[in-house]
């Protein structure tokens, strides 16, 4: 799966173990309703997020985790995660132009009509 949009945050590298790191990267989606989505990088694709800054455009390449976890009550509950292993830039979309029509040579312009006759009767409602 994948996510575009401008980055919103990267926070710095945090190491959770001896053995584990993570990173956060925030992407505000362009949408009617843009949603700003949290995407950890782990290990050592935290690397990958050196070369970006906030405001750039992005495709993250993504993976949805889910885990369950029962407390010590006996209760259980589930989470999610959404993880990246892959970050691109995206080019600044350019504004479309509208595609331009060639001018008509005066030659093919409306000219009056020539043969119209006021008394005959046409069949047109207005």
């Amino acid at each position: 799966m994948e996510v575009s949009g401008k980055v919103k945050v990267i926070n710095a590298e945090q190491q959770v173990s001896a053995s584990f790191k993570k990173r956060e990267l925030v992407v505000t989606t362009d949408e009617q309703y843009p949603q700003h989505i949290l995407i950890e990088f782990t290990q050592d694709k935290c690397d990958l997020l050196n070369n970006y800054t906030t405001g750039e455009p992005v495709k993250v390449s993504i993976n949805i985790r889910g885990r369950e976890w029962v407390s010590p009550q006996g209760e259980t509950k589930y989470f999610n995660s959404i993880q990246g292993w892959r970050i691109e830039k995206l080019q600044a979309a350019a504004p479309v132009a509208a595609p331009q029509m060639p001018p008509m040579p005066a030659a093919e312009a409306f000219a009056p009509a020539t043969d119209f006759k006021e008394e005959e009767h046409d069949d047109l409602p207005f």
